[in-house]
């Protein structure tokens, strides 16, 4: 079959690199793809939201399935383009319709999801411009710290953990009157800081059944030690080592049950990803929030470890068969360290020339933010390469992972070296 995948970051690198291994995969794009990923497929410049040239892509190559990556094009209706479209109709788009991408779009709208569904999360209520003034008599019955979350999307910087009370009034009316997240903070969602560890957990579903794939946690902070400012992400390992049978086993009964059903009763299509965040609280787990797709960097320490062919899981999920796929995961233990942009997450350095790609042996180099400019490779991005090992054990493919990231060379490169050492 012939194969779109929409997206151009790490994620969409390591599933072209995925996709490209399978026998059922005869021609495969990537719309508008990277340095990295047209060793795989063929790069086409067309944007994510451009479904107009996405349609006439499809057509012009006989496309027989497209594969979403990023959250903007689902939450804007790409599926729902296809569906709508007598031409396009048939062919199936992995990712939900607008609807179901509201999980991730809207804060308010998935607080109530889980409400209603009795899934397990923070106490929360959600305001507006108008009702600011409930929302200062609401900050103090929740403790401090206190959360306060954009409801919209926010490119992942629309979420603030207040310490003090002064400070929270402050960003409440900075994010409603003022539009510090512009339309994405219209409406706020406060919600109760809960302490625990995070990780996420990813769900396969067509709508009916669904496949649990490994559990993974990411590292968001750009310094050491988890310090300084939120990062796309810096590196992720999987499995979870505190995620054990029994916790996940909690997450399957408390969680993912209760969401897949939910969407049913809520009669709301999905056939797609669910990024499941997650906070573990003392062996409970907690949802954070969903998300419509899968996540990055977590994509490319998840994707290594699944054996299965994943364009027949695809296939299962497009005809709602996903139920008789066959679905094994390897025990071995995958790092990613991402190298990014020096600046980065601030003003970053572009443009510059990328070495030492070729030397890396032990493990895959998935590209994020790099481009070809004649027979170079330079950086195009924040997040630049993120490298991914395999190993028997945690220490092993930490150690590998970051040993071979000190083998990439461009000028400003920087990585986290103790990324998942918290985990050992």
């Amino acid at each position: 079959m012939n194969i779109l995948i929409l997206g151009s970051g790490g994620r969409e690198s390591a599933f072209a690199w995925k996709l490209s291994q399978s026998p059922k995969c005869e021609s495969l794009f990537i719309a508008p793809g990277n340095a990295g990923t047209g060793q795989y497929g063929t790069n086409v410049d067309i944007k994510v939201t451009d479904f107009a040239a996405i349609k006439q892509f499809v057509l012009a190559n006989n496309i027989n399935m497209v594969l979403v990556g990023p959250e903007e094009p689902l939450v804007k209706g790409v599926h729902d383009f296809f569906l709508a479209d007598d031409e396009i109709k048939h062919i199936p788009v992995i990712g939900p319709q607008a609807e179901g991408a509201q999980l991730e779009g809207s804060k308010d709208f998935s607080k109530q999801f889980m409400e209603r569904h009795n899934v397990p999360t923070a106490a929360s209520r959600t305001f507006t411009r108008e009702t600011l003034q409930e929302g200062f008599e609401y900050l103090p019955t929740l403790g401090l710290p206190v959360v306060l979350k954009a409801d919209g999307l926010a490119a992942g910087k629309g979420v603030l953990i207040c310490l003090t009370l002064e400070e929270a009034q402050l960003e409440l009316a900075e994010m409603l009157t003022n539009a510090k997240f512009g339309a994405a903070s219209s409406k706020v969602v406060i919600e109760q800081f809960l302490q625990g560890i995070e990780l996420s957990v990813f769900v396969l579903t067509d709508g009916n059944s669904y496949k649990v794939l490994p559990s993974a946690k990411d590292y968001k902070r750009i310094g050491e030690g988890d310090t300084g400012l939120n990062t796309g992400g810096m590196g992720s390992v999987s499995p979870v080592p505190f995620a054990d049978e029994e916790f996940l086993k909690k997450v399957e009964e408390r969680v993912i049950i209760p969401t897949v059903e939910g969407l049913k009763q809520d009669n709301i299509p999905y056939k797609g990803f669910i990024f499941i965040g997650l906070m573990n609280c003392g062996g409970d787990p907690y949802v954070i929030e969903y998300n419509c797709r899968m996540g990055d960097p977590e994509t490319e320490s998840v994707l290594p470890r699944i054996e299965s062919d994943l364009v027949d899981l695809l296939e299962g999920v497009a005809e709602g068969t996903l139920i008789d796929k066959q679905f094994t995961i390897s025990n071995k233990v995958a790092a990613t360290i991402v190298c990014v942009a020096g600046g980065y997450p601030g003003e970053y350095l572009k443009d510059k020339t990328i070495t030492g790609i070729e030397n890396i042996r032990d493990s895959i180099v998935f590209h994020a933010g790099t481009t070809t400019v004649g027979e170079d490779v330079r950086t195009a991005g924040g997040r630049v390469l993120a490298i991914t090992t395999l190993q028997d054990n945690l220490f092993d493919a930490l150690q590998q992972a970051t040993a071979d990231a000190s083998r990439i060379y461009y000028d400003g490169v920087y990585f986290r070296k103790d990324i998942g050492f918290d985990l050992v």
